[in-house]
């Protein structure tokens, strides 16, 4: 029997918001619920840095769309399990059209688990690593403008080389910057952006200065 009764009218959203996520649903999830949010599980850092690693040229959209194939192209992002794929399993994943299809980037996500084990081996997890790189605390940037946010930082310079020397691939300084920002090393959100506030913690650092070019 069909109900007489009429669909609840959805409040309008009139959240604040920074200017990347536009109206594109899983961008506006993902940036309510993930982007700039502290991150210290080894599984979600290893995640982030192969999907960062396999966004570049792409957009960041595209890459959302594919990231549940990657969780299970790259085994849930077991590092140990991803550390011992073979050649002929990257060949498999090659012909995966869910993933993006670039041997470089495949081989790098390989290359990459390995060098990640090492580092938590030295370090006791990846976290550790990687939060030395601004002491332990989110740097908080008070973005006010679109100009205000830099695609690279003297930080995100020192890891991404940090992580060359270690033997890493695909982790160049935007791309690592973008990683800060995703995994909460640094709070990029608008100043009037309604995540900003709830991001900023107690122990606060001054403003990251973008690298000249």
């Amino acid at each position: 029997m069909a109900s007489s009764k009429r669909a609840a009218k959805r409040e309008p959203d009139t959240k604040r918001r920074c200017w990347w996520c536009g109206d594109d649903p899983s961008m506006i999830a993902y940036h309510d619920e993930e982007w700039g949010v502290p991150v210290h599980d080894d599984r979600v850092l290893f995640e982030f840095l192969t999907l960062e690693g396999a966004q570049a040229g792409l957009s960041w959209s595209t890459i959302l769309r594919k990231r549940e194939a990657y969780r299970k192209a790259f085994l849930g992002f077991d590092v140990e399990r991803v550390a011992r794929f073979t050649p002929s399993k990257v060949e498999r994943l090659m012909l995966d059209p869910g993933i993006v299809r670039n041997r470089l980037k495949l081989e790098s996500t390989v290359k990459n688990a390995r060098a990640f084990l090492s580092v938590q081996e030295e370090f006791g997890s990846f976290s550790a690593y990687q939060w030395r790189f601004v002491d332990g605390a989110p740097i908080q940037n008070g973005v006010r403008a679109r100009s205000a946010v830099p695609a690279r930082t003297a930080v995100s310079d020192a890891f991404s080389k940090d992580l060359k020397k270690r033997g890493f691939s695909f982790v160049g300084s935007t791309i690592m910057y973008a990683h800060m920002q995703a995994v909460g090393m640094v709070n990029d959100h608008w100043v009037e952006c309604f995540r900003s506030a709830k991001l900023i913690g107690k122990v606060t650092k001054t403003r990251a200065r973008p690298v000249k070019r």
